[in-house]
């Protein structure tokens, strides 16, 4: 096939390698149909937005259960940030790397010339919506047998590397602890279409600017420049 064709049975593909068995194929081929293709193939009906919401949510629910029945002893505050680090889009893209869904998206033709299939924004959201995909077909049961082997070598990771620690709130608590007050994150520039927007933002302690983030998100640029103000104080 030539850049911008795409196998519209890939997605059936991928559930056979998985050892997913659809009793609606519908489901599977729409998590991985972007709006592009959607806006360039009218005779398909649905993108896969509404199964990457019903994702986010299933796979909050989820890993939250599962840290909370393999960490008994764990504070409420490492839970919650240790679920953060494993449902936030940076894991999920490696998921999805793992899993190699990019091959399988199916794109509109500029987002193929773009290599959408690349980005951790939509490797991430597609990552949502196959575990939407799968919850209304097989239930929690399903996406539990499909995610928990992930998770066992995800959560090593994380709190090895610490990514579980809100960068957000040390540098707070490292302000606070300075007599410094609130840290406050400006937008400094956007850019991109509604659907694909990228923000550069920058920290601003007792009106001394600090480290500057980018991300696909205001809290992904605001994360990334709390993170690069921690390096640069060297507390990070």
């Amino acid at each position: 096939m030539g850049q911008g064709d795409q196998d519209e049975d890939a997605p059936i593909a991928f559930a056979k390698r998985m050892g997913l068995s659809f009793q609606d194929d519908s489901l599977i081929r729409r998590a991985f149909t972007h709006r592009s293709y959607l806006n360039e193939h009218r005779e398909v009906m649905e993108d896969n937005e509404r199964l990457e919401f019903l994702g986010d949510a299933v796979l909050d629910f989820l890993v939250g259960a599962w840290l909370y029945n393999h960490f008994p002893e764990m504070a409420e505050g490492q839970l919650t940030r240790l679920r953060a680090a494993l449902v936030g889009n940076q894991q999920l893209a490696e998921f999805a790397r793992e899993l190699h869904l990019g091959e399988v998206m199916l794109l509109g033709k500029g987002e193929v010339e773009n290599r959408g299939m690349e980005r951790s924004g939509l490797l991430g959201s597609t990552y949502e919506a196959v575990i939407g995909a799968i919850y209304l077909d097989q239930g929690m049961d399903g996406v539990k047998k499909f995610v928990a082997p992930m998770l066992e070598e995800a959560v090593g990771q994380v709190l090895m590397t610490r990514r579980d620690l809100d960068a957000k709130s040390s540098l707070q608590e490292w302000s606070q602890a300075e007599g410094l007050g609130t840290p406050n994150y400006k937008i400094i520039a956007s850019s991109g279409p509604d659907h694909e927007k990228s923000f550069e933002i920058e920290v601003i302690i007792k009106g001394v600017v600090y480290g500057k983030g980018y991300g696909s998100s205001k809290q992904a640029a605001a994360k990334m420049a709390a993170q690069a103000t921690l390096e640069m104080l060297g507390i990070g």
